[in-house]
């Protein structure tokens, strides 16, 4: 028997994400060579993400993320190059249904106040800022599993919101690039 829920998880919480134009030799590889990462003007787009998910979804965990925009031929997707939760559940279905890298981390968490992943990264928030309106979201991952690019459906409905903070990654950690 499993120790996670088969898919869908329908997810709740909330998440902030900073992006970034990273030069592409310093960028992190996308999990799958079957894909290229997309560029503007030889930078890479790349995302840090902290996530929270909570009641009433089917497993509440913390969560920290990178990301690169990439191509498979003109379609577009995103890779997750690196991913850490604090719940095993959510690290065996993670890898086991979607291919997603993920490993086990501890967190120390204040929602919308400061978030950490020891060894790898924190935020501090010092204002938000959400706008009043849920909009839908639909995108891609694509991930390697074994040699082929296996290709997951995301959707849900997110609010957007604008927040100050500041990022810190261990520069030594795996995410200092």
């Amino acid at each position: 028997m499993n120790s996670y829920p088969p898919e869908p998880w329908d997810l709740h919480g909330h998440a902030y994400v900073g992006a970034w134009l990273l030069p592409r030799s310093q960028a992190p590889a996308p999990h799958s060579p079957a894909t290229k990462a997309v560029t503007i003007f030889g930078r890479a787009i790349v995302c840090a993400a902290f996530f929270v998910y909570e009641e009433p979804s089917p497993l509440t965990y913390n969560e920290i993320m990178t990301t690169v925009l990439v191509r498979k031929g003109f379609r577009l997707r995103v890779s997750i190059t690196h991913i850490w939760v604090d719940s095993e559940a959510s690290r065996d279905g993670g890898r086991a249904l979607w291919a997603i890298p993920k490993d086990l981390a501890d967190f120390d968490t204040v929602p919308h106040t400061s978030y950490a992943a020891q060894g790898i990264g924190s935020l501090a928030i010092a204002r938000v800022r959400r706008l009043p309106r849920a909009l839908p979201v639909a995108f891609r991952i694509a991930q390697d599993r074994g040699g082929s690019l296996l290709v997951s459906p995301v959707s849900g409905r997110i609010r957007f919101g604008r927040a100050v903070g500041r990022w810190s990654f261990a520069a030594d950690g795996p995410i200092g690039f």
